[in-house]
């Protein structure tokens, strides 16, 4: 496709381009592109493609900043519905294999409105910044169709809900799922989630706290132990 140029159009301008006029280069009258988007500000992580090669988001990236011809593939790791957009319920699967959630019934004596270490909220806020893009599951070569690997999305999601006061209450059934089918031991450190978040979460220090919290839990399980491990 061919669009007229503008100064700081994004990729998501140009796709809205193509489809109110979807005519290709050939000048022939063609269906519109497909994709997904949604804020348009890069916090929903719904418009994640590969562009020149890249896994990364759509609505940040500004043409001016692209080699030129631009080239839209959608990321391979997901099943594909139509042209760029792709099915990321393994992500969301993965969150529910791993609980990742704070539950909200029943009753937890923590004393009045249990508050959080001023080091370990700015922790808590750094892993926060996860929207869910699917970017970092793009990159990682042990993410494959045919394995169970929850990458380090999932991972880092186990961390932040194992800090808040009320979900450390169920920490151990996150460690259990974490110790299990597709957890941390399919990690092969290959460090490109890293490289390539959008939000710069720190998710191989996720893994690296998932794989020291997994051991002392292993340990504490086998040989039991009153004393909770820090």
């Amino acid at each position: 496709f061919e669009i007229p140029y503008r100064e700081n159009l994004n990729v998501i301008a140009c796709l809205m381009e193509i489809r109110r006029n979807p005519v290709n280069i050939k000048g022939e009258k063609t269906t519109p592109v497909v994709w997904d988007m949604n804020c348009l500000e890069e916090v929903c992580g719904a418009c994640s493609m590969v562009i020149n090669g890249r896994a990364r988001q759509s609505c940040s990236a500004i043409v001016d900043q692209l080699e030129q011809p631009i080239r839209l593939e959608p990321m391979n790791t997901f099943p594909v519905i139509r042209d760029l957009q792709v099915d990321r319920s393994r992500m969301f699967d993965n969150l529910k294999r791993m609980k990742a959630w704070i539950p909200i019934d029943g009753t937890y004596d923590l004393g009045p409105g249990p508050r959080m270490p001023e080091k370990k909220r700015q922790t808590a806020y750094e892993l926060s910044k996860c929207m869910t893009c699917g970017v970092c599951l793009e990159v990682c070569p042990n993410v494959t169709e045919n394995n169970k690997f929850v990458g380090a999305q999932a991972i880092s999601q186990v961390r932040l809900f194992n800090l808040h006061p009320t979900g450390s209450m169920t920490k151990d059934e996150r460690l259990n799922a974490l110790m299990g089918t597709g957890g941390l031991q399919q990690c092969g450190n290959s460090q490109n989630c890293v490289n390539a978040c959008p939000k710069g979460i720190p998710l191989t220090t996720s893994i690296a706290a998932m794989n020291r919290e997994t051991t002392f839990h292993m340990f504490k399980s086998f040989f039991g132990s009153d004393h909770e491990v820090e």
